[in-house]
């Protein structure tokens, strides 16, 4: 039996989703750094006025950043509850996981890099 779609049961979602990236604030200290680097980028963006293009690659790097990071501490979380033993597979499994944090900020680290660096090459006369 198909469940009945409700506008309330959305609302929940929308809250379980907003309490699960409190959590992720809350206590990985790496998203306290994605954090800062979020709104330093967005700081930076408004003061430097770029454009919607660059304005599109600046925000899908840092979504791919978040969810990155979000699906690296669930999946923490998950490994932790299967087995709260050490376990090398577990290990290397986690391990993987942040290996794919990090791409994704060096990603956006590039993409940051490929916006603003022009613009501070200009600003403080490096040319």
């Amino acid at each position: 039996m198909t469940k009945r779609f409700l506008i309330v049961d959305r609302v929940k979602s929308l809250g379980f989703a907003f309490t699960g990236i409190a959590t992720m604030i809350r206590t990985q200290h790496n998203a306290w750094i994605h954090l800062a680097s979020t709104l330093t980028v967005v700081s930076a963006g408004i003061w430097f006025g770029v454009s919607r293009e660059e304005w599109a690659w600046l925000v899908l790097a840092i979504v791919a950043v978040w969810t990155a990071e979000a699906l690296n501490t669930a999946f923490e979380l998950m490994c932790d509850v299967a087995s709260p033993e050490f376990h090398p597979l577990v290990k290397q499994a986690k391990d993987v996981a942040a290996g794919a944090v990090l791409i994704a900020a060096f990603g956006a680290t590039i993409v940051g890099l490929l916006v603003f660096a022009p613009r501070l090459i200009v600003l403080f006369g490096w040319q």
